[in-house]
């Protein structure tokens, strides 16, 4: 390995050498020759090895199929976990990748904004993609999210306390609060076809839940389809009836959605992705208290409220796009068709990459 000198050596070097010349010439010029060229080497050795791990980087990022230099996440405040964790700029820095992060309020606000070329890969429900394919956005899907039985206890129809309504059945023509387009649509769709009636047996009013919240604790709203947190805000105010959750309702889940140029050019990153969200589940699995401490500082959350909130959160896993889960995501589109929620029948083939692709970038044991 080449050994840099330092200045002040070199120079006295150079001053024993000039005061022996006649005694030790040849010696002394060698001596020189190798200190000044040890000099040279170490300079050169320096820059080469920076050259070396610029080109490795490169390298890299070229064999995992990653083009860009900017990974712009979406995510909703469930995500702030995997945001705050900062796993992806982990992986993904040594490979000359910076991760930009925009927060969005729900589901089809992030559609938008991926739409709108703004955000390369978000998490989403099971709704938001159908709609954003219905209207003209080039996405894919990347992977799903598991399901258990209990899935489904952080996400309810509710009223306040003291209104009249006692049973679920009872909204039949009342005025129901939640987003178009998110997966509170699917939700109160297949709750309404669980007792006989239609989406066109209730008058929807859209509103972000984080902008219904307030208006709800105040009683303003008749009926609310809410999750987690603001479920567990309006309990701990004992604000907030559950007329029922969505337990049982057959959502094939969440996604993690990606633009379909950004995917195409950069598997490697979506690789990466979803090893990461993996190890993550796994962990806050294992760690749930850990996680609650974090869900507390990230969210700036009362410490009882966010017990509430463990009380009913899962950390299931991912799952990768097998043709189970596609099947189980065409039968929601169709059914949006069906009922004439949405205009046109979708193909969620459409907003696939290719098999092979998927079997590169998603870990076995989750492709199923």
């Amino acid at each position: 390995m080449t050994t840099r000198i330092p200045p002040n050596q070199r120079y006295l070097m150079d001053k024993i050498a000039r005061m022996e010349r006649r005694r030790f010439l040849h010696f002394a010029t060698s001596s020189l020759c190798g200190f000044s060229m040890a000099y040279l080497l170490g300079s050169c050795s320096e820059k080469s090895q920076q050259n070396v791990k610029t080109s490795s980087a490169s390298a890299s990022s070229s064999s995992l199929g990653i083009k860009t230099k900017v990974l712009h996440m979406g995510y909703q405040s469930s995500g702030d976990l995997f945001r705050n964790q900062q796993v992806l700029e982990k992986r993904l820095e040594p490979l000359g990748v910076k991760v930009e992060w925009a927060q969005f309020v729900q589901g089809p606000q992030l559609m938008e904004g991926m739409r709108a070329g703004k955000v390369d890969v978000g998490s989403v429900g099971e709704t938001p993609p159908i709609f954003a394919q219905v209207a003209g956005a080039d996405l894919v899907y990347v992977v799903g999210t598991q399901r258990t039985q209990t899935t489904g206890k952080s996400t309810v129809i509710a009223v306040p306390p003291e209104s009249p309504l006692k049973r679920f059945e009872d909204i039949k023509g009342q005025e129901v609060c939640f987003q178009k387009g998110s997966a509170s649509h699917y939700f109160i769709l297949r709750a309404l076809q669980s007792i006989g009636l239609t989406i066109k047996d209730i008058k929807i009013k859209s509103l972000p839940t984080v902008e219904a919240s307030s208006a709800f604790i105040e009683g303003k709203i008749p009926v609310w389809m809410t999750s987690d947190p603001y479920y567990a805000i309006a309990e701990k105010q004992n604000r907030i009836r559950v007329l029922r959750d969505s337990v049982g309702l057959d959502s094939p889940g969440g996604y993690y959605m990606a633009d379909r140029k950004f995917a195409e050019e950069n598997p490697g990153i979506l690789k990466i992705i979803i090893e990461e969200l993996q190890k993550l589940d796994r962990w806050a699995d294992k760690h749930r208290d850990e996680v609650a401490k974090l869900i507390v500082k990230l969210q700036k959350l009362d410490e009882d409220v966010v017990a509430r909130i463990m009380s009913r959160r899962t950390f299931a896993g991912r799952r990768g796009l097998s043709p189970a889960l596609i099947a189980e995501q065409q039968r929601v589109a169709d059914l949006f068709f069906e009922v004439g929620v949405i205009p046109k029948k979708i193909n969620i083939h459409e907003a696939l990459l290719p098999a092979d692709l998927y079997a590169a970038i998603t870990p076995p044991e989750i492709m199923v």
